[in-house]
């Protein structure tokens, strides 16, 4: 990319995906695990292995949302003492390599600390899409829809099964790249069934408005990537991914990561 920071628009990227197959396939990986040079080989490699949209998570002391893989791989990169800056190296790194948009996924309180302004002009400029914000609901993030509309940074609110008509109305409109659909109440972690109660809610989101709705939290195999593509734009893998990397490391994420690409691929006839 030669320096080239232009904003990579995650809806560009995933309208792409559901032309050339069944939809998009969006990987997570926390940015320092197991440090931070591996971390952007990691997601570079995802990138390309069939990833179309990379969730970089930004680690964090409390990770309220976090099942125990994450929460492990979070906790070393801490440990190795990671600062709110590398999320910044990291991204840049990756941006060099591959087309990819990356979106940056964080808690709340470390963007505040850091300043919402100038961690979007930060983002803005090491090449990253926008953030992912589990933890703030659009009614709650005025400073955040404010400097993200001032940089044209994607930003993605996430809505749950027990959203009411008028929360998920606000994550509808509010929301720039995709809707973050929870697939299930609860933390992230591998499941053996993507819950039914995340088709209901896709099918809620579209009714209040949204265009592109990506579901995350417990998918991680290519079926479920392929069941999940049947109604949403994206389906989201994280700790799959993050339990390849700490099991086999770069070569095995990739490997995991083609098994997942090959579920978003349209079924074929005979």
């Amino acid at each position: 990319m030669s320096g080239d920071t232009t904003v990579a628009h995650v809806d560009t990227a995933i309208a792409g995906a559901r032309s050339a197959r069944a939809g998009a396939l969006v990987g997570y990986l926390p940015v320092g695990f197991p440090d931070l040079a591996t971390s952007v080989d990691a997601a570079v490699a995802l990138a390309e292995n069939g990833v179309d949209v990379l969730e970089l998570g930004l680690p964090y002391s409390d990770p309220v949302m976090d099942g125990p893989v994450i929460q492990a791989a979070t906790q070393q990169a801490l440990h190795n003492g990671f600062r709110v800056r590398d999320v910044f190296t990291a991204v840049r790194e990756i941006r060099a390599r591959v087309e990819v948009p990356a979106l940056v996924m964080t808690y709340w309180n470390p963007v505040l600390q850091y300043g919402v302004d100038r961690f979007a002009d930060d983002l803005l400029a090491a090449g990253a899409s926008g953030l992912i914000t589990p933890d703030i609901t659009p009614d709650s993030a005025a400073d955040w829809i404010a400097a993200s509309t001032r940089t044209g940074l994607d930003r993605v609110f996430l809505a749950a099964p027990t959203s009411g008509e008028e929360r998920l109305r606000m994550a509808a409109t509010q929301s720039r790249g995709f809707v973050y659909a929870v697939s299930t109440m609860g933390i992230t972690g591998e499941r053996s069934d993507v819950d039914a109660a995340a088709r209901t809610l896709v099918a809620r989101l579209r009714t209040a408005g949204a265009d592109t709705v990506c579901v995350g939290i417990g998918i991680s195999t290519g079926r479920q990537v392929r069941e999940v593509l049947e109604y949403a734009d994206g389906a989201i893998v994280g700790s799959a991914l993050v339990h390849a990397l700490a099991d086999g490391g770069v070569e095995r994420v990739a490997s995991v990561a083609r098994g997942l690409a090959e579920g978003a691929q349209r079924a074929t006839a005979g």
